[in-house]
């Protein structure tokens, strides 16, 4: 007993350093091998890993940087009503309070609002569009048609319409196909009037406009814009978040102090639209010609906060 005590308690030889443990027998050549083998798949995995790991940290990286930067928001003020109703303080005070509250603002003239502009108004991506233009509500009095079936075609078609007018000499001879769909319609400024412009209807903005409003509040400035559903409603399916405007008719002079009012609430002071419809409509009143009042479409955008 005490010999083996002795023999395994005896120090190390001389230059062979700490003595190894060992397993059990013959495991020792297999534990290296499994070790070696497992050093070699180690080396790819750490390998593949790597670049993984980089990327991982560059799309972190990349989406930090994205959230924190802010979102460009684009208005556009077009003014189609400034060929017969000019107001350029309006247009300097929205666009300064627009600007004010970091928007890129941009203007539209009254000549270039075309069948086209309005065509292609969706593709231009504006958070915030003040559509400064005619509006009207379709009239059976001004027909000229002769043909009964036509005539009621027509009834039958814009009973409920409100067109937006365009800068656009009505012609007999262009867009055709549009007008026999009662997407563009001729319009005039005053009952009588010998001139006749391009209206677009609300299937217009249905079936001819391009690409989509991807959210955009729109304040319709003009007489009607929300006295029936048709052209809100189309505005909205065209992707447009909420419609502002008037239950009625209005003069220029009342919806241009009104929206002024509104812009500043809206964007200046952040209120939500139906309070800041509210707020505006209690500062300006009912429009004392025709006592009608600015409405939010769809009622439930009122809670919307548009920035």
């Amino acid at each position: 007993m005490s010999e083996r005590k002795s023999k395994r308690s005896a120090p190390p030889r001389a230059g062979k350093g700490r003595p190894q443990k060992r397993g059990p027998r013959g495991s020792g050549r297999r534990s290296g091998i499994v070790s070696t083998v497992l050093r070699i798949l180690a080396v790819p995995l750490v390998i593949m890993a790597f670049p993984l790991a980089i990327a991982a940290a560059f799309v972190a990286m990349s989406l930090v940087g994205h959230s924190s930067e802010p979102k460009e928001l684009r208005a556009a003020i077009v003014d189609q009503l400034a060929l017969t109703e000019p107001n350029p303080s309006f247009a300097e005070e929205a666009t300064r309070t627009l600007q004010g509250a970091g928007y890129t603002v941009d203007y539209y003239p009254g000549e270039q609002v075309t069948v086209d502009f309005y065509r292609d108004l969706p593709t231009l991506k504006y958070d915030l569009l003040v559509m400064r233009a005619h509006t009207a509500r379709f009239e059976e009095e001004s027909l000229t048609l002769d043909d009964p079936v036509r005539r009621q075609q027509v009834l039958d078609a814009f009973g409920q319409d409100v067109f937006f007018f365009t800068s656009e000499l009505y012609d007999k001879t262009k867009y055709a196909e549009e007008r026999d769909a009662f997407r563009l319609f001729a319009v005039r400024y005053r009952q009588g009037g010998d001139e006749r412009y391009f209206g677009v209807t609300p299937h217009f903005i249905e079936s001819s406009m391009r690409g989509s409003f991807d959210g955009a509040t729109i304040i319709i400035m003009g007489c009607d814009g929300l006295l029936f559903e048709n052209t809100p409603q189309a505005l909205v399916d065209k992707g447009a978040k909420a419609v502002v405007g008037w239950d009625g008719l209005v003069t220029s002079a009342h919806t241009d102090e009104a929206t002024e009012r509104l812009l500043q609430h809206l964007v200046v002071e952040g209120l939500p639209l139906g309070e800041a419809v509210q707020k505006t409509m209690a500062e300006v009143g009912a429009d004392s010609s025709y006592g009608n009042s600015l409405q939010v479409y769809p009622r439930e955008a009122a809670s919307l906060v548009i920035r």
